[in-house]
């Protein structure tokens, strides 16, 4: 799989933030984070999204963090930055400043606040046409529950249509494979990039509904590889099997440790040196943490070896 030509597919887990014990950014362990990724066969990463944590970084942090790991990664794999923000200004600010540190692509969810604050159909539209006017690059809408928005297939295959950056769409909503393929259907050949995204929970679904990418966590994209890659080349048994391999881990990270699975192998790999999740967030119970390490090493994932 090309990892640097558009139209993007492959394996594009999320990088998970970096924290010391006493919670400031570890900035090395970022580094030696997003170095794995890559070697662990990541076609590109993406930061700064709700996996990495991104709603505890003050605005400062977000944008050391940006800016560190664009220039690491030096070109080697395309980056995606979410850029989500509540303001109009304010992502199309972020946007801008990605894409000129060198990012591919921007991942943003429409405009949402608390649990009340929306905007109606005709503002989301603006939201993203304003966006992609202040940019060259394409805009991934980010459709999940978290924002509270309803997105409706049609409705975001208008935007493909009509908003010229916006052409990827990471789907991980119930019934992500229908939506999927619904959207594929109405917007043609402006979805330039439908994706699977929570954790690769609903993969196969997806993929049989016509995904090209995949945006999961971070801790074992060697894995998420072994099913991505021979489905797309064509082999869906190859896929199936190793779908079934790779389950038991993909369902601890999507149902018990959630965001923190990424650092846990990480640091049981040698990888990073704390874990730790920045408060009020907490860390999953050591059962569960446990549980997870049981699941990972029946399947020998990189993480757990790469620092050896």
């Amino acid at each position: 799989m090309s990892s640097s030509a558009r139209p993007y597919r492959g394996v594009f887990p999320v990088v998970p933030t970096i924290f010391t014990e006493s919670g400031e950014l570890d900035l090395d362990g970022q580094k030696r984070c997003v170095d794995f990724m890559i070697d662990a066969g990541s076609t590109g990463l993406c930061i700064l999204a709700n996996f990495s944590e991104q709603f505890v970084l003050t605005d400062d942090e977000r944008t050391l963090l940006m800016e560190t790991m664009l220039a690491h990664v030096a070109d080697r794999v395309p980056v995606i930055v979410t850029t989500t923000h509540f303001s109009t200004r304010a992502c199309a600010d972020r946007s801008r400043r990605a894409q000129d540190l060198g990012a591919a692509m921007v991942m943003v969810m429409p405009p949402y606040h608390g649990a009340t604050i929306r905007v109606p159909e005709a503002g989301i539209v603006e939201f993203f046409q304003r966006v992609s006017d202040a940019i060259d690059i394409p805009i991934m809408i980010q459709d999940a529950p978290v924002s509270g928005t309803a997105l409706s297939a049609p409705l975001l295959a208008r935007m493909a249509r009509e908003i010229a950056n916006v052409s990827y769409f990471k789907i991980e909503v119930p019934q992500a494979a229908a939506k999927l393929r619904t959207l594929i259907e109405l917007g043609g050949d402006a979805i330039e990039g439908p994706w699977d995204g929570e954790e690769a929970i609903t993969l196969l679904a997806d993929l049989d509904a016509g995904a090209t990418g995949a945006m999961t966590g971070g801790g074992y994209p060697d894995g998420i590889r072994q099913i991505v890659d021979p489905y797309l080349a064509g082999d869906r048994e190859a896929a199936v099997a190793a779908y079934g391999r790779w389950l038991p881990l993909i369902n601890h990270e999507n149902r018990q440790c959630g965001i923190a699975t990424a650092k846990i192998l990480m640091k049981e790999g040698g990888i990073i040196a704390s874990d730790a999740m920045r408060h009020p967030t907490a860390n999953p119970h050591p059962i569960s943490r446990d549980g997870l390490l049981d699941a990972a090493k029946r399947l020998d994932p990189l993480v757990l070896r790469w620092a050896c």
